[in-house]
């Protein structure tokens, strides 16, 4: 028995999809696209274990958080049958191993910008992770102190907008809602894959953004591997947050792929 996760339902109707953010993201930096999925779609956005709402455990584990996300979809969003899932970066890493330890749970499968492989961007993870942890806490009396910190080590201010939705106020005191300890210990897990010997057959859908590196040929094979039923899109114009660069295109990508799913020869 794990801890269920803490969840977001957008819509009443509709095949079920649910949302599985990457590192330092949240289940709501999916509500402008599970909005507009709706009529045809209804959606479930998941906090990961560390992340945002949902409980902090004392390890990373692919495994673990996807062991988590099947209990928690079963208990709140499908308990007779089976969803979509959508998943991130790290979340589309949670995905593919659900797809893989819960093929009995999962209808389609969407990938964005990740691989079944190692990655090797530790070192700008292990920065961004180190310059939040760096961040003094006892000091803030708003949450603009906090940005006014971070503007040395991580001058992007959309980087830092999306970094600073994990602090969280209560009443004068600030906190982070992620496990930023946790994270920055298994940063090397994080960027792994771990070696399932399985595969899912059912139709499965990478995202890549044109300006990203995370999906290379050299990754193909191993996808083809975990997941035969595999087709591409790659999104022009984005970088490695599709869906938050390109929205209208990612929604598209999605609503061809799931909505209108009995249309398409798998």
């Amino acid at each position: 028995m794990v801890d269920l996760l803490h969840t977001r339902r957008i819509g009443e109707v509709g095949d079920r999809v649910v949302f599985l953010h990457g590192l330092f993201g949240q289940g709501r930096n999916f509500t402008q696209a599970a909005k507009a999925l709706q009529p045809e779609l209804q959606s479930l956005l998941v906090d990961l274990p560390n992340h945002g709402r949902s409980p902090w455990v004392d390890r990373v584990s692919y495994e673990q958080m996807a062991d988590a996300v099947a209990e928690t979809v079963r208990a709140e969003f499908a308990p007779e049958g089976r969803v979509h899932v959508v998943g991130h970066s790290m979340g589309g890493k949670v995905a593919m191993v659900l797809a893989l330890r819960h093929p009995e749970l999962v209808d389609r499968l969407v990938v964005v910008d990740i691989a079944p492989s190692s990655h090797s961007s530790g070192g700008e993870f292990e920065h961004l992770l180190g310059s939040l942890a760096a961040v003094d806490l006892a000091g803030l009396s708003r949450r603009a102190d906090a940005d006014a910190q971070l503007k040395g080590p991580i001058p992007n201010a959309t980087t830092r907008g999306f970094l600073l939705q994990n602090l969280r106020a209560d009443g004068s005191t600030f906190a982070w809602q992620a496990n930023l300890e946790v994270l920055r210990r298994d940063l090397n897990v994080i960027g792994d894959f771990p070696r399932i010997d399985a595969t899912f057959d059912q139709p499965v859908l990478w995202i890549a953004g044109e300006r990203s590196d995370y999906i290379l040929p050299e990754h193909h094979e191993a996808m083809r591997r975990y997941f035969p039923r595999t087709r591409h899109v790659t999104i022009k114009g984005a970088g490695h947050w599709v869906h938050s660069e390109e929205p209208e295109s990612f929604v598209s990508a999605l609503t061809v792929f799931l909505a209108h799913h009995a249309e398409d020869a798998a």
